[in-house]
Formats: C-alpha cells, structure tokens, sequence
C-alpha cells in the first residue's frame, strides 16, 4: 500500500507544470553572462589577470568580502573570459577552481591531487609521500606549458603555513609554466596572522568587494528568475521581499538567491500555481536552520575550534561561560587537533566574530580590578545545535 501511495506521488508530481525551467540559475555556482553590479571589480580583476594573455606571469590577488558579495562569482567570470579569449590566440591558459573548504584541502598533498586532478592525472587519496606528488605535479606543468590560474576560495580554511609557504614559492621550480594564485576569503584579517615573508608572496595585490545593497540584489533575483522560472509564477512582491531579506543580512545576494529558489520549491511540492511572500516566509524559516549549519561549516578551523570549545562548556551545563574558560578548552583541542594555538587576544576577536555571526551572544562584564571579561551564551538550539555539535566534532576531532 505504501508504495502504491508513493507511486501516487510521483505521478502526480511529474503530471503538475515545473516552476523551474533552469533550476541552476538560481544556484549560487551558476556563472551567468552577464555579471550585474559588479563592473568595477570584474574590471579590476581583469586588469591584474590579463598579462597572461601575453603568456606572462600575473600577479597573485587576494579578495576579501562578506559572504554573497560576488567574489567567486566575478573570479570564475573573469577566468572564464580569459580562457575564452587565449583560446582565439592559441595561448596556453587554464583556469582551475578549489574550493579549499568544501574540498576539504587541509595538507600539500591534497592540494596538489586536487589541481592534477583539473588535468585528468589520477593520484590516490592518500598513501603515496607528499614530495612523490609534488614532483608529478611540477612534471605535468612542464608538459602543460602555459599559464595557469588557480582560484582558492575560502583559502583561509588552509592552516598548514608550510603549504601556504611553498604556493608562494611555486614558480621558482617551473621552467615553461607559471602559476597565479587567486586567494579568497570572507576573513579580512586572515592575512594579518601570516608569515610577513608569505604575505608578501602571495598577496601582491588585493580586491575588496562590497556589499550589494537591497536595489542592486533585486536586479540580479530578477535577472536570475527571468532564467530559471517559468513567466507569471511569481507574485509581483516576492522578488523585493527576498531583496529586502537579504540586504539585512549584510547584502548577501547569495542568500536572496536561496530564499527565492526554496521558496519556489515548497510552491513546486504544495502544488501551487504562484509563488507568493508566504512561501518566502516559509523558505526564509527553513533557511534560518539551513544557514546556522553553514556557517558552522565554512567557518575557519581556529573559528570552529573555538566554537566547539564554548559547545563542550555548554554541554557540561556551565552557566558562566567566560573568555578565560574558552581559551583552556581551546588550548586542549589545538593540541589534539594538532593546530597552532592563537593568542587570547586573537581568541576573543574570534569569538566576537561568532557573535557577529548569530551563532552566541557575548556581553563584556567588567570585573573591577581584575579587568573585564566576555560572558558567553550559545544563540543555537533544536536541530541546529545537534549538526553543528555533529559537524564541528567530525571536522576537528
């Protein structure tokens, strides 16, 4: 009987007209061929990148901005343009994207697997040494011969300063290749924490990206669902509320984007002919738990560890949770992760940035003479707060 019922389903959803005619459009990995809003830095971008159509060595880029602010976007556009055009003057260039996070990229070994994986070149996982992989590496570069551009979004999830030393030194070993590194984080004080001697290396220029406010993110919802959905679905209020939403959460285009295709999904399975404000509202509650558990995902790993940390002192039911208590619990996990400590100060900053975030509430109290302290207390709970326990467990221990 239940799979009859099931049956019943399907049927009846495959028989209904799709709101979507291209869902990727409204995913935030689309490239489109148009990039609104963002003429300035896809110029800038441009302007730094475009030597290599003359087979010279650009220079590396960091970009900085918020998340949803366009700079993986303008960074794969710009790439792709640039390919396009080598390709008219028979110059050698390859654009490769890794997404250090998402990849999991945490050792020079998995980098290097990652990039000759771009060039077809099949390297296990694991089991072979890290030099064996750097010289396949640099022997396939010498077959390529070209110029190579590789885009490292949330770079800042690479905390081996060794691996960061060496892509800074990368060219000195290449003869008829050369390789630009394009480094992005939404972290603008990650390059403050290194090495001045890889700073220098490898963040030789810089781009920060602003955020797009409630106008400029209407136009791209409107540019996005002109592509993706189908004509009259949507209620003439639906793309400025996903706006409005949006523009709150510091100008987060990529979370418009979200909100408009969820919204339009709980359309697609109620059975609804026109997607309305209600459904946004629904997206935007089903998002709000979605978006805690991303955050905790993409944060960096000194940023989870502290977050685990003020977990484990929640979970032992600590009332107080104070700075001091999150630094000891921080320090023991650096150790058992096999990380580098930061100092208190830089533990404190981070845990402002958590507060930022929406993910705890700290508040200063002072202590009179013994100076002041942050009173720390978890923002998360219900089915949030399991998966990110779940994931920060996963990830660092």
């Amino acid at each position: 009987m239940a799979q009859q019922n099931l049956n019943d389903l399907f049927d009846d959803f495959l028989n209904r007209a799709p709101n979507f005619t291209r869902k990727d459009a409204l995913q935030d990995t689309y490239t489109p061929s148009q990039v609104p809003h963002r003429t300035e830095q896809i110029n800038q971008l441009a302007s730094i990148l475009v030597s290599a159509l003359r087979n010279e060595k650009p220079s590396n880029v960091f970009i900085y901005g918020k998340t949803g602010t366009g700079k993986t976007l303008v960074s794969r556009y710009v790439g792709q343009e640039l390919e396009k055009k080598a390709a008219t003057t028979n110059t050698a260039l390859k654009t490769c994207y890794i997404n250090c996070k998402l990849d999991k990229i945490n050792t020079a070994y998995r980098l290097f697997a990652r990039f000759l994986a771009e060039f077809g070149e099949e390297v296990p996982p694991t089991g072979l040494p890290t030099d064996e992989v750097y010289r396949h590496f640099l022997d396939t570069m010498h077959k390529k011969k070209g110029i190579f551009l590789l885009i490292l979004d949330e770079i800042d999830a690479l905390t081996d300063t060794d691996l960061l030393y060496n892509l800074s030194r990368i060219n000195t070993e290449l003869k008829d290749s050369r390789v630009s590194l394009i480094g992005i984080s939404n972290d603008l004080s990650f390059t403050n924490n290194l090495d001045p001697r890889i700073k220098s290396s490898l963040s030789e220029e810089e781009l920060v990206f602003p955020p797009y406010n409630a106008t400029q993110i209407k136009d791209i919802l409107s540019q996005r669902a002109e592509l993706a959905l189908q004509k009259d679905i949507l209620e003439e209020d639906v793309i400025p509320k996903c706006a409005a939403l949006a523009a709150q959460e510091h100008g987060d285009a990529r979370r418009a984007l979200d909100l408009l295709r969820v919204a339009c999904e709980i359309a697609e399975r109620t059975g609804d002919k026109k997607i309305t404000v209600i459904h946004v509202d629904d997206a935007q509650k089903k998002l709000d738990i979605d978006r805690v558990v991303e955050v905790v995902k993409t944060q960096p790993r000194q940023s989870q560890l502290v977050l685990y940390s003020i977990l484990y002192l929640a979970d032992l039911n600590k009332e107080d949770i104070g700075t001091g208590d999150v630094y000891d619990v921080y320090q023991t996990f650096c150790k058992q992760s096999k990380l580098t400590p930061l100092t208190q100060r830089r533990v404190s900053d981070l845990i402002s940035e958590l507060d930022m975030l929406g993910l705890i509430t700290s508040s200063v109290i002072s202590m009179g003479r013994y100076g002041r302290t942050r009173k720390i207390k978890l923002e998360m709970s219900g089915r949030a707060l399991e998966t990110s326990r779940e994931i920060l467990k996963g990830e660092l221990l």
